[in-house]
């Protein structure tokens, strides 16, 4: 069997997980620049041993080859599962079938997808609850339910005596580099674009998973995608204020035209933000990158949608981006619409209708017949001065 690098990252604790060098989308929407990694962990104790997640489908042997360079995989003892996601748990069958006795920990929730996507059978689960713990002799897991981490069922784990949070999908991003945060260049747009994408719609959620974990002495902290910190505060320190929802005298715009007139639109009105001193993010939604629009989308207090109008309404490219934030969930307080039409206008009326659950307030919206005129252009220009006003105050 090929043999892979182990890396013990604490006292008895070892790095087993999978690199995905070459995966260049994730859920078949979430772009991957630099792929990722699905992180497991083998926890040594002087009487037990546990397993803490496992791999994506694909890389079941490559964990089992890892295992054993660290002790006999078929003698595990337990198996944590954090979190029901295939990337994390698709493993399960094949560790459980491997060791006839060991036992799967989770959340009451967790053992029912359990059952339904890995066939564990709930003789072979231990449920745990807030607070629970499990001694491996001189090592001690405890375990801390953190729902809509990101799905309902999900829990963190801490191991009390090395001072290592093991919190699966919580304070990880996905990067194929580095087995440490302080070996991963631009490690901040990647935590962000992460959180955006995959956390920003449980914020709230979010605030009380870090407040149940506020008390704890941190030293390391473990996530299942992406490198481990050996700095927590660095991360800690942004996911308080995502959370919180803090935002920048920021615009993110994002756009699509067909002739320019729309672009022509957006350009006027990137002018009149950065006049008023705004930082301003611009996507063409032709060329963009998911993951980059969902991280301006983190730290955001404005948002300006530009789209031509198609067959009464908004180009398709508009839609998909406006169901976006619709769906994430932004702490985003203002926004504008600007579109131009050929024979027939609709789209802002659409638009109008797609973000009123958003809660965003639209402070005003441009819709022209043809390219702009120097009207219109006066009227895009007072539209950002207003929207400028708003964000600054």
């Amino acid at each position: 069997m090929q043999s892979y690098d182990v890396w013990e990252i604490s006292d008895h604790v070892y790095w087993v997980g999978a690199r995905d060098w070459n995966r260049r989308v994730f859920d078949a929407l979430i772009p991957l620049p630099q792929g990722t990694t699905y992180n497991a962990y083998v926890v040594r104790g002087k009487k037990k041993t546990a397993l803490v997640d496992t791999v994506n489908p694909g890389f079941e042997e490559e964990l089992a080859a890892r295992i054993n360079q660290v002790m006999d995989q078929e003698a595990l003892d337990y198996v944590i599962m954090n979190h029901a996601e295939p990337d994390h748990a698709g493993a399960i069958p094949q560790v459980m079938k491997l060791n006839g006795g060991a036992t799967l920990v989770t959340t009451e929730k967790g053992a029912k997808m359990a059952e339904v996507y890995y066939g564990v059978q709930q003789d072979r689960v231990l449920v745990v609850r807030d607070g629970d713990t499990l001694d491996l002799g001189g090592k001690t897991l405890r375990f801390i339910e953190a729902p809509w981490q990101h799905w309902p069922e999900t829990m963190f784990t801490y191991l009390v005596e090395n001072k290592v949070l093991f919190p699966c999908d919580f304070l990880g991003f996905h990067t194929a580099y580095g087995l440490y945060d302080d070996q991963v260049e631009e490690f901040v747009p990647f935590a962000q674009r992460y959180f955006g994408e995959i956390l920003m719609p449980f914020r709230k959620m979010g605030q009380k998973a870090l407040e149940k974990i506020e008390g704890l002495h941190i030293e390391l902290i473990a996530p299942s995608h992406g490198p481990i910190h050996r700095n927590p505060e660095w991360i800690l320190d942004l996911y308080r204020q995502w959370t919180a929802g803090e935002t920048l005298e920021k615009v993110v715009v994002v756009y699509v035209t067909m002739w320019q007139s729309t672009e022509a639109m957006i350009k006027a009105m990137v002018e009149s933000l950065l006049a008023e001193g705004l930082e301003v993010s611009l996507h063409n939604l032709v060329y963009a990158d998911l993951g980059d629009v969902a991280r301006d989308l983190v730290d955001s207090r404005g948002i300006v949608l530009g789209t031509p109008t198609v067959l009464g309404g908004m180009h398709p490219l508009a839609i998909y981006a406006a169901h976006v934030v619709k769906a994430l969930r932004p702490p985003l307080k203002y926004g504008v619409v600007l579109s131009s039409y050929g024979w027939g206008g609709g789209a802002v009326k659409q638009a109008a209708e797609i973000l009123e659950p958003t809660k965003i307030e639209v402070v005003g919206a441009v819709e022209i017949n043809g390219p702009p005129t120097d009207e219109a252009y006066e009227e895009i220009a007072e539209l950002g001065r207003q929207l400028a006003g708003k964000i600054k105050a």
